[in-house]
């Protein structure tokens, strides 16, 4: 993986090398790649009539994901639900979550809700994330914890993976204390795009910090993370970030396109072919990664991967049952 920016290496006589150049293609218009059927099926209408009739929140719906239709369907749905209101109050510009300073109360029977629900979905895999909540004077960790418990009462056999925000120290402690069975938290770019991407409070290393400390908690949680592409980072920062997360001993790792929600938001730089997700898959696993997931329509939230992690949590679920005895 060279240095400079991947669409830009240079043959002899300062040429671009067209080899090079087919890793990625200027934004455009979206790639041939990046289309997918619109959701349908059985399974999808059911999961979707019931989040209605449940009031749930999905990200999967409100982020328009492209997967919906594959995460929805089949003997082992997943899903994304969003706790703590839909005012976040941090100002990321990739994101499209209305911002405030002060966000409306939590709903202290959300917990209570959540756990019905994953109960009546049958759900296999369940992603619980929010916004950030830095009105609240535990970031919302306890609301967090609360959901995860309510959802080990009414469905003990899903598995639970917390997306948090950067949750450090205490407010970590309270949330790993439900025993998710994965933390994610996201670094979402390389650590030179972190202040023109994100919100000027977060940071690569305090995202590490979550991470390290979300291990080092002793509940024996994998913990993941996830990172877009197509700002206009290089190969080398990419490399970088990458083996930033390993140090801090990250189990699972998705990477994705980055997609413009609206013209507000941070644009678009250029689309990573496939075959350069590929390139990252394998870099990924060369670095340590238990499990990679490396693709154009791949988000934090993406059902293979989900598929590997509920794998992995049921073989040491197992392995603990067979210690006990």
């Amino acid at each position: 993986m060279s240095s400079s920016h991947p669409t830009t290496s240079t043959a002899p006589g300062g040429a671009p090398d067209a080899s090079s150049l087919d890793d990625r293609r200027r934004a455009d218009k979206k790639p041939s790649w990046l289309k997918v059927p619109l959701p349908g099926g059985e399974g999808y209408s059911k999961l979707k009539r019931l989040a209605r009739e449940l009031n749930l929140h999905t990200v999967c719906e409100e982020a328009r994901c492209p997967n919906i239709g594959e995460c929805w369907k089949g003997d082992h749905a997943t899903m994304t639900l969003m706790v703590l209101g839909d005012e976040c109050t941090r100002r990321c510009r990739f994101c499209a979550v209305k911002t405030v300073q002060q966000a409306a109360p939590p709903d202290p029977d959300e917990p209570s809700h959540v756990g019905t629900a994953v109960g009546e979905m049958k759900l296999d895999y369940v992603v619980i994330t929010s916004v950030d909540r830095d009105d609240l004077a535990d970031g919302g960790a306890g609301h967090y914890a609360a959901c995860v418990r309510s959802i080990r009462e009414h469905a003990p056999d899903t598995i639970v993976e917390t997306l948090v925000p950067d949750y450090t120290g205490a407010n970590l402690s309270v949330l790993m204390e439900s025993a998710p069975d994965v933390l994610a938290h996201n670094v979402e770019v390389v650590p030179r795009l972190q202040r023109k991407i994100r919100d000027p409070r977060c940071s690569y290393e305090r995202s590490l910090d979550t991470l390290r400390e979300a291990k080092r908690a002793g509940t024996a949680a994998f913990t993941k993370s996830s990172l877009m592409v197509g700002l206009g980072e290089t190969d080398a920062e990419v490399e970088e970030a990458l083996r930033m997360l390993r140090d801090a001993d990250v189990d699972f790792l998705t990477v994705g396109q980055y997609l413009r929600p609206t013209p507000n938001h941070a644009p678009v730089i250029d689309y990573i072919t496939p075959e350069r997700f590929i390139d990252l898959e394998i870099l990924g696993r060369d670095l340590g990664f238990e499990y990679v997931a490396s693709g154009p329509l791949v988000r934090s939230s993406y059902k293979a991967g989900e598929f590997y992690a509920a794998h992995r949590v049921r073989e040491k679920r197992k392995a603990r049952v067979a210690d006990d005895n």
